[in-house]
């Protein structure tokens, strides 16, 4: 087995991971958003700002949790990656919260 194909392999297996931990903080972040404004009219819980710090939190959860863990090893943990765990994180709660306010209004 050459080197580039375990540099290869350990390079997919990182994104992998990045990926999976950025989409599930996103949606454990949307839960616990629809579980702290369960109590208000979908339209003043979009609004809470209680909400938006959660994920802002999940965010910073996951800077802290990959430069603990050294997921990036020796490589650079530059701007493209702070800008894609923050993209992907804000994505799904954004997704998976909204379709939790637009379930909770048609009920």
């Amino acid at each position: 087995m050459s080197t580039e194909s375990i540099s290869d392999r350990r390079e997919h297996i990182r994104s992998i991971s990045v990926t999976a931990l950025s989409a599930l903080l996103g949606v454990g972040a949307a839960l616990g958003s629809a579980a702290l404004t369960g109590d208000l009219a979908p339209a003043e819980a979009a609004t809470d700002i209680r909400a938006l710090m959660l994920v802002v939190g999940a965010i910073l959860v996951q800077f802290v949790l990959f430069d603990f863990t050294s997921i990036y090893g020796d490589d650079e943990f530059g701007i493209k990656h702070y800008l894609f765990i923050t993209f992907m994180t804000f994505s799904f709660w954004f997704v998976v919260w909204g379709i939790l306010l637009t379930a909770e209004a048609a009920v």
